[in-house]
């Protein structure tokens, strides 16, 4: 499932891809599939004779940013693709269908020069929106600070692991990548960020930043060392991990070492 490392991923292929292109016509069957008010004759209205001119990112989120000024927010969810001529971006899903059914195609749009941009999802669970607020997102994680990551912990009452996976607190990380941090950080999920003194929440931080750069050397979210599934064992001290539901989303966890 899309986290930062797969987002990024696409929002190269965009890059690379779908810029400066004149759009013929635009895609947008699936009227649940636009947020927040847009709808397919406002986002027709945006593109059509348009060109994307930049493709960025933040967290999980991608904005497209076009010549006559509207910015288009692109949401993968849960089972999103990005499709630019034929080319998808990222690594094969694993927890989804990547089979090429065109009634998967929630988005798109069709360029002057014959080719397209098309965001494919099986599971429905990403959005298309006309100018987002992005300020409603935290620091990316990609370049959190320390300080960032401080601010973002403090006076929280939830767990830490549903403080990190919270988007407005910390953009970008999803359920892989948090597990796999504080499986290296050595932290519970459970605790409360109340409970990590400045220690660890540097040890914390610099986790979650060589997390993501090692596991986006790799190839992915799904790249990391912990294992996840019945009988996985923590390949740091071969402890049977613990499995459990935090903050609403199935957690492993090393029951020897993060404490």
């Amino acid at each position: 499932m899309p986290e930062i490392l797969e987002v990024e991923a696409a929002r190269a292929v965009l890059e690379a891809r779908a810029l400066e292109r004149e759009i013929a016509s635009v895609h947008a069957p699936d009227t649940w599939f636009l947020k927040r008010g847009t709808t397919p004759e406002s986002v027709t209205h945006a593109l059509l004779g348009n060109e994307f001119v930049a493709a960025r990112r933040r967290g999980k989120s991608m904005f497209v940013d076009t010549a006559n000024g509207p910015v288009l927010g692109l949401h993968l969810g849960m089972s999103g693709r990005v499709i630019v001529d034929d080319v998808e971006a990222g690594d094969p899903l694993i927890y989804a269908s990547n089979q090429r059914i065109e009634a998967w195609h929630r988005f798109g749009v069709r360029f002057v020069d014959g080719g397209s941009f098309m965001l494919r999802d099986p599971r429905r669970l990403g959005a298309v929106e006309l100018d987002p607020d992005e300020s409603r997102l935290g620091p990316d994680a990609l370049t959190l600070t320390y300080k960032q990551l401080d601010h973002a912990l403090d006076a929280r009452t939830a767990p830490v692991k549903a403080v990190l996976m919270d988007q407005a607190r910390v953009a970008g990380l999803g359920n892989l990548l948090v597990d796999e941090s504080l499986w290296r950080a050595g932290v519970d999920p459970v605790h409360l960020p109340v409970d990590l003194d400045t220690d660890a929440r540097k040890n914390l931080h610099r986790a979650i930043r060589s997390t993501v750069r090692v596991l986006g050397r790799r190839g992915g979210s799904h790249t990391g060392d912990m294992p996840r599934g019945p009988d996985a064992v923590c390949p740091r001290d071969g402890t049977p991990l613990q499995r459990r539901t935090v903050g609403g989303r199935t957690t492993y966890s090393c029951p020897a070492h993060q404490h």
